[in-house]
């Protein structure tokens, strides 16, 4: 049986377009939250925490893209299960934040709990995609 591809059912099916999938909405607007975080960070955290803190946030977004992009499920849903793994980084990173007393509690439960509702829609994604795969 041919492997079906991601973009020959785009066009059966009018796929919605990067910028309209809200599980891609909901991870860039965490990863501008995160942004600004990193840009609050002391100084000497440039090359340490804010470099993390900025990667790992960019690499959710950057993976759900690239695996839009991809021409068969199964390597869409491998980007997006490296998104899924920039996301824990990232609450790790918030807990680094919270351990060495750059942010406050409430600010801490506020982005964990955006991270967790972007995870929800990720694994949502997944799912679905893992359907769309068989």
């Amino acid at each position: 049986m041919p492997n079906k591809n991601v973009n020959q059912d785009c066009m059966e099916t009018k796929f919605p377009i990067l910028e309209d999938l809200n599980v891609w909405k909901k991870c860039r607007e965490l990863k501008n939250e995160l942004s600004a975080l990193a840009r609050g960070l002391p100084p000497d955290e440039k090359y340490r925490l804010t470099d993390q803190i900025l990667r790992a946030s960019r690499s959710i977004t950057n993976n759900i893209a690239e695996g839009y992009g991809r021409f068969h499920y199964q390597e869409n849903i491998q980007f997006l299960r490296q998104s899924r793994g920039s996301l824990y980084e990232c609450i790790d990173h918030l807990y680094c934040s919270l351990d060495d007393g750059f942010i406050n509690e409430e600010k801490f439960i506020l982005l964990k709990n955006n991270c967790t509702d972007c995870l929800k829609l990720l694994n949502g994604y997944i799912k679905y995609m893992k359907g769309k795969e068989s």
